[in-house]
């Protein structure tokens, strides 16, 4: 799903919207996808792997290091990404993402990064987050999406206060929820 979102494979069948606007063939410009592997280039700087992704008419290094000090690796900028922790690689792919300014981040299990972006930022963009940890969807999601087989087979908004608290009623009464939904489904 979000390879075709991405635009990276096109669709057999039917047709991907965005903005009530049909898809068109190819990369997906306004679409980033994070893959669960950070996928950095390791023979440059934590700041050069992120620069990659800034817009061309910013001012490049202010935007790189303003998604490295989101994520909490501002003080990291200069180190090489193989010192880093997994978590840390998968927080500079995530200030990538943000560096780019895409419109629609898309994030294949992203591990590490998921505390970050609980964090409040003035970035604003929409989020598709692939997972199979029902209780991290229902911590970051504003909606909850199941689906089996390619088909979707629940759908539930997430209407609890931010920050959420994973130890309070509703949040628990809704993960139970959806858990139900994707056990019933099998």
């Amino acid at each position: 799903m979000l390879r075709l979102i991405a635009g990276l494979d096109e669709p057999t069948t039917g047709r991907i919207f965005i903005d009530d606007e049909p898809l068109r063939p190819g990369i997906n410009p306004r679409a980033r996808l994070m893959f669960q592997d950070a996928a950095l280039l390791p023979w440059l700087s934590v700041l050069e792997n992120v620069l990659l992704a800034t817009p061309r008419e910013s001012d490049r290094r202010q935007v790189a290091r303003a998604a490295l000090a989101h994520v909490g690796l501002a003080a990291r900028e200069r180190e090489w990404p193989l010192v880093l922790s997994g978590g840390q690689r998968q927080r500079v792919a995530l200030a990538r993402a943000l560096a780019s300014a895409a419109e629609l981040i898309l994030f294949d299990e992203p591990l590490g990064a998921l505390d970050a972006l609980t964090r409040r930022s003035e970035s604003r963009f929409s989020a598709v987050l692939v997972t199979h940890d029902v209780e991290e969807a229902v911590a970051l999601a504003d909606r909850v999406l199941v689906m089996e087989g390619g088909k979707l087979i629940f759908e539930t908004a997430v209407d609890l206060e931010r920050p959420r608290a994973r130890s309070g009623r509703d949040f628990i009464d809704l993960k139970e929820s959806v858990l139900a939904q994707i056990m019933h489904g099998r």
